[in-house]
């Protein structure tokens, strides 16, 4: 009797959680939805979106532009997760109690923005999509299911496979189709490769991290697949203009590569597979290196390192902009006025090449501290609950994104990076529900 009564019971329990036939549609939707937002975040920069007639990167326009199409997508999937709960309080709770670095990285956002409201700045939306829109992506993909994040994944590689295709296909070409633009103008003398990502160095930032995490085993990739997206990758790399990207991809790779080879070499154990892979790798590399050569590779390559451009002398004279601005105002936020005239003084039209140098001189030492031990808790977090591997692109990226003004204008970039770490290094553990 009491098995039958068991019985009885689990079959209501079962009854009850399995999903009705409206719900199924809604989650069908919702997981359409979240594929649809992997690609606008990953696939669409600005220069994409001046394209189709939204000025997203300069001053004219209506204020709703300003913020990218991922970040409302992602807002409406929040709210979405909170009715679906049926009581809001709990996936609020549940933020607070497993994901509180994203939130403190959200509100720091929501704070920041206040901050330059009230100070009279401009470029509001930047804390919007740099910092809010990242603090909900791993709010948005907590306890998401293994075929979800599958999906996920398989979106992020698509658009870096068509981001490297269709950068290589911008230099044999000469013709760049969605560059970093200004209110619609594009800086004529900037020839490097602009493809999906819109900023080169954004770019090149994105890249590098990507073929690190590819090289520690992130993703699903079968190991001809991971080799060959490697190769492209890096390929593509040297398009983009990153020459910091270049050779720190360059350094830790090849760190990996010969820890992973002197492992192969001490277990005495070499699969037939990769032996075999590698013998054809070999016997092709000499008519890539010919292909890359007649298309002007190596020129473009070598180019990058003899000529930066004032790049190096801009890193000297951002420093300079110190002696002008009293300690007081450094501490607390200097004038925006005369930040934008100490630029042009010191030819730093097109950026201050640090982002935490460039938040200090915009938002004051107090400020940019909180930001920076923000962004690192952020990261910890998200580290904490991927698998093994995750630290090498963390630690490319930190590198990264200090060598241009990154973080410290508007920029999806960290959003888009946490959104790697997270399909590419999954947690172990089984997930919830979708």
């Amino acid at each position: 009797m009491r098995t039958l009564r068991q019985t009885a019971v689990a079959r209501r329990r079962a009854a009850v959680a399995r999903p009705g036939p409206v719900l199924r549609v809604l989650l069908r939707v919702e997981a359409a939805a979240l594929s649809l937002w992997a690609l606008l975040l990953v696939g669409v920069s600005g220069g994409l979106l001046w394209v189709l007639g939204l000025n997203y990167e300069g001053i004219t326009g209506s204020a709703a532009s300003k913020i990218h199409p991922a970040t409302y997508l992602a807002v409406i999937l929040i709210g979405w997760t909170l009715v679906r709960a049926g009581n809001p309080v709990i996936p609020v709770a549940g933020a607070l109690n497993r994901r509180p670095a994203s939130v403190l990285l959200a509100a720091c956002g929501v704070a920041l923005l206040a901050l330059i409201a009230a100070r009279g700045g401009a470029g509001l939306a930047g804390s919007i999509d740099t910092f809010v829109l990242a603090g909900l992506i791993p709010i948005l993909l907590m306890d998401r299911d293994a075929a979800t994040l599958g999906r996920l994944e398989t979106v992020f590689h698509a658009v870096m496979l068509a981001n490297a295709l269709l950068g290589l296909f911008e230099l044999a070409s000469g013709q760049r189709f969605f560059p970093y633009r200004f209110d619609g103008v594009a800086f004529e003398s900037d020839t490097r490769s602009a493809a999906l990502q819109g900023h080169p160095l954004a770019n090149a930032t994105l890249t590098a991290c990507y073929i690190l995490a590819l090289a520690k085993g992130g993703g699903r990739l079968v190991p001809m697949a991971r080799a060959a997206m490697i190769g492209l990758q890096l390929v593509a790399l040297v398009t983009f203009g990153g020459r910091s990207a270049t050779v720190t991809t360059l350094v830790l790779g090849s760190g990996v590569g010969l820890v992973a080879l002197n492992r192969t070499l001490r277990t005495g154990r070499i699969p037939l597979a990769a032996a075999a892979g590698a013998c054809f790798a070999l016997t092709l590399l000499p008519v890539l290196v010919a292909i890359l050569a007649a298309a002007g590779f190596f020129d473009t390559l070598l180019d990058r390192f003899v000529s930066d451009g004032g790049s190096a002398k801009a890193r000297v004279d951002m420093l300079s902009v110190f002696d002008a601005i009293p300690f007081r105002q450094l501490l607390l936020g200097p004038d925006f006025l005369q930040v934008n005239t100490l630029r042009r003084i010191y030819g730093l039209e097109w950026g201050i090449e640090n982002s935490i140098i460039s938040a200090v001189l915009y938002h004051g030492i107090l400020v940019t501290a909180v930001l920076v031990i923000a962004v690192g808790l952020y990261l910890a977090e998200v580290a904490r609950d991927c698998r093994r591997g995750v630290w090498l692109p963390i630690l490319a990226f930190v590198i990264l994104v200090n060598t241009f003004e990154g973080l410290a204008g508007k920029t999806t970039l960290l959003a888009k990076f946490a959104l790697m770490l997270i399909v590419l290094f999954p947690p172990l553990p089984a997930r919830g529900r979708v």
